[in-house]
């Protein structure tokens, strides 16, 4: 059963992976760039300030600690307990593999931390807006993130799949322990 997931997973691999251009090359490596979301991350901090006022700090610190538990969660709990190869590792693929300028990463994938990350901010973003538009771009967003690392070649799709599931996780957790500890009233904008 195993084998017969791996096999499709790294043939979703490569149909995604194998489908690239100068210019798609281009944008997803400015999507997958750690950088590039600034400005992103300044327009949520600016939209819980508005939403929360002077208890902003809690949720701004529940996204710093829900960044932190992915990252680190994502590498200690996953990547080096399962020690699964990247894509750009794996002998058996490695000649198969498109990368953008010859980046690959780290040994091991399983689980995409950028996935987690992503998840992470934008599943507890959403919980603290509770906007349905807002819930969508950021869905949206931490979805791209995890389909450039396939894209990239640096991880397979059940890596980010299983990356932003635990993101996810993470982050509803997160929220709903702040809301079960009642620290953070609920405010109408």
């Amino acid at each position: 059963m195993w084998e017969f997931l791996e096999h499709i997973d790294h043939q979703v691999f490569l149909l995604i992976n194998g489908f690239h251009s100068n210019e798609a090359d281009w944008i997803m490596g400015i999507i997958s760039g750690k950088l590039t979301w600034i400005p992103l991350y300044v327009l949520l901090l600016w939209g819980l300030i508005k939403k929360y006022r002077t208890r902003a700090w809690i949720p701004v610190l529940a996204l710093i600690l829900s960044v932190v538990l992915a990252d680190q969660l994502s590498v200690h709990a996953f990547k080096n307990v399962f020690e699964r190869y990247r894509p750009c590792h794996n002998l058996e693929l490695q000649s198969l593999v498109h990368l953008l300028n010859n980046h690959c990463g780290g040994r091991y994938g399983f689980v995409s931390s950028h996935a987690a990350n992503s998840f992470a901010i934008a599943v507890l973003s959403a919980l603290f807006f509770d906007k349905r538009k807002t819930t969508l771009a950021l869905i949206f967003w931490a979805a791209i993130v995890a389909y450039s690392r396939v894209y990239l070649g640096v991880h397979y799709p059940a890596d980010v799949f299983v990356g932003g599931l635990l993101g996810s996780i993470i982050a509803v957790v997160l929220f709903y322990t702040i809301q079960k500890t009642k620290v953070l009233k609920k405010q109408k904008v």
